[in-house]
Formats: structure tokens, C-alpha cells, sequence
């Protein structure tokens, strides 16, 4: 594997192993939820009771107000349909039977408090959620459950007095959180001490953990955005999920230190911002922008706080209600834009994205029909958990994307690196070629500047021995030394000569010397025209060679006889001299190369790549066989 695919295949690794984590703690919470429904009023050993009804009333007092008018109201009490427009507190009464000395200590048991209660036991205070006074303390997602000690029980019939803490609906931006109270069960403190844990883990801590998951995701995409500035969809999406978190905990935390007025602000400001990065999102993953959608969703984000502050707490809700409204309008209208983008530019993506948009514009659909009581709120507040099961399969979509770019990322600069690695490498190979060019043209240029000198000042001097000595020792070696001139003047120049000429001139320099020496010559080479080219270094090589050869024939062998044979390959040829002489002596045996000119002939034959080989035996002759390349 290459190293830098790792990063993306860690990526890869990455989200689907968070994928599959938070898809099984979501199926266990929603599954259980969708499936509960209220329970029938049951006695468990006698001792169980839930109390779907209580007598009411109004009051700030230290102990339930008895003297005043009483009414009657079915539990769950949801202040919005039942006083609309009173806040708390509000005083709750049940009566139950119980044993002066119950076998098991009991406890009372509420699964919704909005915003926070105090519990009396026969006048007297056994349990507080914590502050009734601003800041209140915001217990409406939190159940409670507070032992009733064994001392305070009366034999028979005990009076239970619940003091609940809570706001109006027009004071608070959504349905939820606005004052109520839910069924109260009173029975052994074991029994409900199980079912108050599996409230607790099934809607509080599973809600803690997805949103620690889904915030390190978010930081995640955050980051690579951050680091990749041309995939801006990637920061924006970071920051939704990040915002959406942030709304997510004030479920989570009971005490803040701001009164409701400043946290309901708070919170409207964070659902603008969550509607402006959920846009932005969706417009830059389509590839569109629109200075104008821009400044506007800036300008929202400073009028919900701005219209919340000046419609005061007494319309909050109407407020945000109509803010809500047409940040669901604009989201809608943004996913269908994103749809109909992707759909003409990206459709093999198309289906995956309609789902989950459409599960998220379903998902809104239903919070504003609650807020609208259109729908009775649900007991499990679907947002809370649906939501997160969109932002991982976005989140997935954005990792798996930006980890297939980066494996193209990588795969192109490896590719643009094997182009360079190859045009540097042709680079220096043309640069070679042109310095071996130019030191071949320097050389040549050399060359011809020697060949001219050796035939302009060393010939001319040569040629006037040979015509004006008078001893006919002298007038030889200077004819024998201009030959040898000549024959260094032709390798000089360069020049490419055919095979035939030099057949041609090899054969009538060895018969002419063998003739004057008094040795039958048998030269045979081929008659076919020959196309071949011989270079000038070689043939003077060989010339060499065949001179020296046909030198040891006359001074050295006493033949009578000498055969030259040569033979022509499609890349080489051979050259062979055969006398029938005396052979080379015994005590030479081993010692060619020292006599003989031998060495300088093999020597010659190695610098052009080829051999020569010599077989001799006393009184048998000598055969000396050449083969060089073309």
C-alpha cells in the first residue's frame, strides 16, 4: 500500500465504524420507544399504583393551599391546554394506602417535571429537584423519583403533595417546555428505582453519547474542511452539526445560571444559525451560491434575537413560532433546490440524498405540527435522536467523498510525479546525447585538423623522400612510412567505408606482397554485392592486423603457400590467414603473445569488440582466425 492512501483509508475506517456504533444505539432507543406505550394502572405484590388523576390548585404557598377551590385534572397535565396562560407553581394532590411499616421502602416516581417540583409526604418536604426560583432549575427532561421515608407513613390512607415549578406557553419557544407534569406512580423504591435508570439511560445518556459522537465527527469535518478551503461544504456541515449539539445539551444541562427569558433568546438564536449553516451547507455541496440568500440568512441571524428581545417574554412562543415557520420554509425550499441540482448534475447520487433529505424535511414537518398542536408531542422526542441518524449519513457521505478525493489526489500526484521522474530522465538523456554530439563534433573537427596536417606538411615531406633519395633503403621505409600515413589519415577523417572497397583493398595489398615475396597467394571472399558498412577506425584496425599477419607469412613462416579467407555475417565478419610454414616453435609454446606481433593484433581485435585467435603446431603451420562486428 502506498503511504499516502493510509490517511483515507483511516478515514474510510473512520466513519463506518462510527456509522454502524451510533445505527445500533439509535435502533435500541427508538425501537423501545416506538413500541412503549402507557401502562395500564397495575399493583405489583399489592404495592404499585399509578395515579392518572390528582386534585390541583394554584399557589405560592409553603404548603399545599387546602382552603382554596380544588379541581380535578387527568395526569399527564400539559399547561398549555390546561392553563394556557398561568405559570407556576402549581400544587398536585394524590392519596394512597400504605402500611404504617411498609416490608419495602417506597418511593414516588414522575416521568415528567416541567420545569422542576418539590414532593410532600404528609406535609412534609422528602424531596426538591432543585431551585424553584429564577434561575430555575430545568428538569423537564429528566424523570424523578424520591424515596418516602418509612417514619413519615401513616397506616392507611397518606396524602401526597407535589409543588411543580413552570412556565406558561407563551413564555417558552416550544411545546416542551412549557410547564406540566406527568402520571405519578408510587410504589417499592427497587421497582422504580429500574424503571427510573432505564429512563434515564434510554433518553438521557444515550442522548449524552450521540452527542458526543456526532460533535467529534462534526469537528472532524470541520478540520478537513479547514484544511481543504476548496470543499467549503465541508466547514459548513461542521458547523451545523456543532450548532445543532450545542442546542442538543440545553436539554442535558438543568442548571443555568440565566433566567428563561435569556435562554429562550439563546436558543432562537441558535436555531437561525443552525437554518444559515444548514443552507450554506446545501447550496455549496449543489455547487450554487447567491450573494443575496447570503446576506439575508445574515440578516435573519440578527433578527430573531433582535424581534425576540423586543416582543419580550410574554410572546415568545408566537414569535419563534412564526421565525420557526419560515426557517422550515427555507429549508425545504433548500432541499428541494439541492435535489434538483443534484438530480441534473450528480445523479448517481441522487437517491441516497433524496432519502435522507426528505427524512429531514419529514423530521421538521413534524416538529411544526407539534409546536402548532396539530400533533400531540411524542414521548420520545424524535429530533433528539432522528436528526443524529441524518447528520452521520451525511457526515459518511462527506468523509467517503473528501477520502475519494484524497486517494485522487494522491493517485494524480503519483501519476504527475512518474511524468516528471520520466521527462527529467529524457531530459538527461537528451542531454547526453547532445554532449556526446558535441564531443563527437569536437573530435571530428580535431581529427580532420590532424588528418590535414599529417597530409599537408608529414606527406608532402614523405613523398619528396621517396622521389628524391637515392638509396633505395631509405626511399623504401619513407614509402612504407607514407602508406602507413595514409592508412592513419583515412581512420582520422571518419569517414564509413563500404565493405567491398575494403575487401578490394585488402586483397591487392596481400597478393602484391606475397607476390614479392615469392608465396602463391589463395585470397577468396564473397562476390555478392555487399551493402555493409565498415567503419574507419575499423577498417584501419583490421588493416593492421592483416599486415601484421601476412608480415609473420613472409619473415617468419617459410611457407610456400598462404590461403586468406573471409566471410561476411549479418553482424560480423572473419578474416582468416592459413600458411603452410614451419609453424611456431616449441619453445614459443605458450608464449604467443610475446613474438611475432601477436599481442598488438589481439590487442587491436579487443578494441573493436572482437578476438583473434592463433592455432600453429611445428611443421604444421599457422592459422590466424579474426572476428570483429560490423
Amino acid at each position: 500500500m502506498h503511504p499516502h492512501t493510509r490517511p483515507a483509508r483511516a478515514i474510510d475506517r473512520f466513519a463506518a465504524a462510527l456509522r454502524a456504533l451510533l445505527l445500533c444505539l439509535l435502533a435500541g432507543v427508538v425501537l423501545p420507544c416506538a413500541a412503549q406505550a402507557d401502562p395500564p394502572a397495575m399493583t405489583i405484590e399489592g404495592e404499585l399504583r399509578i395515579f392518572n388523576s390528582a386534585l390541583t390548585v394554584a399557589g405560592d404557598d409553603a404548603h399545599f393551599p387546602a382552603d382554596r377551590a380544588m379541581r380535578k385534572v387527568r395526569l399527564p397535565d400539559d399547561w398549555w391546554t390546561s392553563r394556557p396562560k398561568e405559570d407556576g407553581p402549581v400544587w398536585y394532590r394524590v392519596q394512597f394506602e400504605a402500611p404504617a411499616q411498609p416490608s419495602r421502602l417506597m418511593a414516588v416516581y414522575m416521568e415528567r417535571v416541567c420545569s422542576n417540583a418539590e414532593v410532600y409526604l404528609n406535609g412534609q418536604m422528602v424531596f426538591s429537584g432543585g431551585s424553584m426560583v429564577e434561575p430555575l432549575t430545568r428538569n423537564c427532561y429528566y424523570p424523578q423519583l424520591a424515596a418516602l421515608p418509612s417514619a413519615l407513613l401513616r397506616d392507611g390512607t397518606n396524602v401526597l403533595d407535589i409543588k411543580v415549578m413552570g412556565y406558561q406557553l407563551q413564555k417558552v419557544s416550544t411545546r416542551q417546555r412549557a410547564g406540566g407534569m406527568s402520571a405519578v406512580k408510587v410504589g417499592p423504591y427497587d421497582v422504580l428505582r429500574a424503571e427510573y435508570t432505564s429512563y434515564r439511560f434510554w433518553r438521557l445518556t444515550i442522548v449524552e453519547i450521540i452527542t458526543i459522537a456526532t460533535t467529534m465527527l462534526g469537528l472532524l469535518v470541520l478540520c478537513l474542511g479547514w484544511l481543504n478551503r476548496r470543499e467549503p461544504h465541508l466547514i459548513w456541515f461542521g458547523l451545523l452539526t456543532l450548532m445543532w449539539n450545542l442546542l442538543a445539551i440545553r436539554m442535558l444541562v438543568r442548571d443555568l445560571p440565566f433566567d428563561n427569558g435569556t435562554v429562550e433568546l439563546i436558543s432562537g438564536a441558535g436555531w437561525a444559525l443552525v437554518t444559515a449553516f444548514g443552507v450554506q451547507f446545501m447550496l455549496s455541496y449543489a455547487n450554487l451560491r447567491s450573494r443575496t440568500l447570503e446576506v439575508g440568512l445574515v440578516l435573519q441571524c440578527i433578527l430573531v434575537p433582535l424581534t425576540l428581545l423586543l416582543a419580550g417574554p410574554q410572546r415568545l412562543f408566537v414569535v419563534m413560532s412564526a421565525w420557526q415557520l419560515l426557517m422550515v420554509v427555507e429549508a425545504i425550499a433548500t432541499m428541494g433546490l439541492y435535489l434538483y441540482a443534484v438530480w441534473h448534475h450528480r445523479r448517481e447520487e441522487f437517491w441516497i440524498m433524496a432519502v435522507t433529505v426528505a427524512s429531514m424535511g419529514v423530521l421538521l414537518l413534524l416538529e411544526r405540527a407539534i409546536q402548532h398542536n396539530l400533533l400531540d408531542p411524542m414521548r420520545l422526542q424524535l429530533s433528539h435522536f432522528a436528526m443524529p441518524v441524518v447528520f452521520i449519513v451525511l457526515s459518511t457521505r462527506q468523509l467517503r467523498s473528501f477520502s475519494r478525493a484524497l486517494q485522487d489526489a494522491e493517485a494524480a500526484r503519483n501519476s504527475l510525479e512518474s511524468r516528471v521522474a520520466e521527462a527529467t530522465a529524457e531530459m538527461e538523456r537528451n542531454y547526453a546525447q547532445m554532449a556526446e554530439l558535441r564531443v563527437e563534433q569536437v573530435t571530428e573537427k580535431e581529427r580532420k585538423r590532424i588528418a590535414g596536417d599529417l597530409h599537408d606538411d608529414l606527406g608532402a615531406k614523405l613523398l619528396t623522400i621517396v622521389h628524391t633519395s637515392e638509396s633505395e633503403r631509405i626511399s623504401s621505409l619513407a614509402r612504407e612510412a607514407l602508406e602507413e600515413m595514409r592508412l592513419s589519415v583515412k581512420g582520422l577523417t571518419g569517414k564509413p567505408l563500404p565493405v567491398a572497397d575494403a575487401l578490394a583493398d585488402w586483397r591487392a595489398e596481400t597478393v602484391l606482397r606475397l607476390g614479392q615475396a615469392g608465396v602463391e597467394a589463395d585470397w577468396r571472399s564473397p562476390n555478392e554485392d555487399l551493402t555493409q558498412q565498415l567503419s574507419a577506425r575499423a577498417f584501419v584496425q583490421t588493416t593492421r592486423i592483416l599486415r601484421e599477419a601476412i608480415s609473420n607469412v613472409i619473415k617468419h613462416s617459410g611457407a610456400s603457400h598462404c590461403k586468406v579467407r573471409c566471410t561476411l555475417g549479418e553482424h560480423d565478419f572473419v578474416l582468416v590467414v592459413q600458411d603452410n610454414g614451419k609453424g611456431i616453435p616449441m619453445e614459443l609454446d605458450g608464449k604467443l603473445d610475446r613474438g611475432h606481433g601477436m599481442a598488438s593484433m589481439k590487442h587491436r581485435a579487443k578494441q573493436m569488440q572482437g578476438q583473434c585467435l592463433v592455432e600453429s603446431g611445428p611443421g604444421y603451420g599457422t592459422v590466424i582466425r579474426l572476428t570483429l562486428p560490423l
